[in-house]
């Protein structure tokens, strides 16, 4: 029998490994009928089974899990997702004139916040600026491609935007960004798109038509913002500059998390993910040993660009009566909120350092926040045996916890069986593949606990 001591030592080694294990990357995609025809198979709950290396449903679930938010975005500046969405009715939207008070003629921006839009009200001090106001009067649609997808760098930003546009990348062309609304706007024409989200410093709509979809509220003449222009790596100089500037990404701040910019309404049915490994599986060897802001779609196969321009096309024109009504972003944040501050808090404990003196309690106080997690899926049945040297060996018979955990926000879902659309089914595995490997890695800690005697519930005899 172990002392308190020893188990502790033990206990807290295996939780260490575990929780490494969270690092790797999730089980690749399996077919959607993965757990509704095996879930009474405990055999296929093996808690030693680890995720394959290229598999990217937890990839799909990060990137679809921040759209619209700011900070993910900025951090993963290279996008992988297109989204179909609408702008509601009576949303504002902001101009700054730069050739007067003229409503554009040509293609042309706005902004969802004037502290944005201001930046292009220009004009000499003595005549001042125009700043238009408009609103939405009846809904708009657009696309939106995530990422820092409007700024203008050779790494990567654009590259989603090129494979829509011109069926290739153009890295010669990154900042043709006349050529770019220009050809986006003449493909989206055919399916009813006025517009295209993207993110700089905040978010910005690309407007095909400003004689559609929108009237003028106001076309008001102001004071010219007074800041220079100068190189973005330079320090402004003119106190006005740094204020205004600090205000401008204060403004995009209010969209920094979840919920993230909500003056659009996404079709997480019609989703489009480079990360999908059915629809392009061309970049799966190109991501091979790479950080994930070192991700690119540069590489991606024409047969590859086809398939997602189909898929595009397909999401673009079908009916919204056609899809299932599940709330895919409610159901993607509800796995986020339950487990992403406990296992922060999970992680910073098993990485302490520690006495001798401490440690088992402290591997106790662990044990307890695992055994919370578990506790609406700990089974009656699921107790370690006593004569079952394999069972306790390999904590099989904590197979039964895992199960439940696992399929707890996907088993009713996934009873909508074939009247998910291909991105929902997308969306479902992903969700499946992330709370296999949290429930995998927090069960098996908690049933190592429970063997080392470290669970104050049921101490080792």
């Amino acid at each position: 029998m172990l002392s308190p001591k020893k188990a502790a030592v033990v206990w807290l080694f295996l939780a260490f490994e575990r929780v490494l294990t969270t690092q790797t990357p999730l089980l690749s995609h399996a077919p959607l009928s993965f757990y509704t025809g095996i879930e009474n198979d405990l055999g296929q709950w093996d808690l030693g089974e680890a995720p394959a290396v290229n598999s990217t449903g937890h990839l799909v679930f990060e990137t679809a899990n921040s759209l619209l938010q700011h900070w993910p975005n900025t951090r993963y500046r290279i996008g992988h997702t297109i989204v179909p969405g609408t702008i509601p009715v009576g949303t504002l939207l902001y101009h700054g004139a730069l050739t007067g008070p003229h409503l554009p003629t040509a293609l042309d921006w706005v902004s969802v916040e004037p502290d944005h839009s201001m930046i292009f009200c220009r004009g000499p001090i003595e005549s001042g600026c125009w700043h238009l106001t408009l609103k939405v009067t009846r809904p708009m649609k657009v696309l939106y491609f995530d990422g820092s997808s409007a700024v203008n760098i050779p790494e990567g930003t654009m590259d989603t935007q090129d494979l829509v546009a011109w069926s290739k990348m153009k890295p010669e062309w990154v900042d043709n960004e006349e050529q770019r609304i220009m050809d986006l706007c003449k493909w989206g024409q055919k399916y009813g798109v006025n517009g295209f989200m993207r993110m700089e410093m905040n978010f910005e709509v690309m407007i095909c038509d400003f004689t559609s979809h929108m009237e003028v509220v106001s076309f008001l003449h102001l004071e010219s913002t007074r800041f220079g222009y100068g190189s973005p790596t330079d320090p402004p100089e003119n106190l006005d500059t740094v204020h205004y500037c600090y205000e401008l990404m204060h403004s995009a701040s209010w969209r920094e998390m979840y919920p993230g910019e909500t003056r659009i309404m996404l079709d997480f049915s019609g989703l489009v993910s480079f990360y999908d490994t059915a629809l392009v599986p061309s970049l799966v060897p190109r991501r091979v040993g790479l950080e994930r802001w070192d991700h690119r779609v540069e590489g991606i196969s024409s047969e590859d660009i086809e398939r997602v321009q189909d898929r595009l096309a397909q999401a673009l024109a079908r009916p919204p009566v056609t899809t299932s009504g599940i709330d895919w972003k409610t159901v993607l944040r509800v796995v986020v909120d339950r487990y992403s501050s406990r296992l922060e808090m999970m992680q910073y404990l098993v990485n302490m350092t520690l006495d001798d003196g401490s440690m088992f309690g402290h591997a106790q106080q662990v044990q307890r926040r695992l055994r919370t997690v578990l506790l609406p899926y700990t089974v009656f049945a699921a107790l370690p045996p006593n004569t079952s040297v394999t069972a306790n060996t390999t904590n099989s018979w904590a197979a039964p916890v895992f199960r439940e955990c696992a399929t707890s926000h996907t088993a009713s879902i996934a009873a909508h069986g074939t009247t998910l659309m291909p991105s929902e089914r997308l969306l479902l595995q992903a969700v499946r593949e992330t709370t296999r490997e949290i429930c995998r890695v927090v069960t098996k800690m908690w049933a190592s606990g429970m063997m080392t005697g470290v669970d104050p519930l049921y101490p080792l005899e």
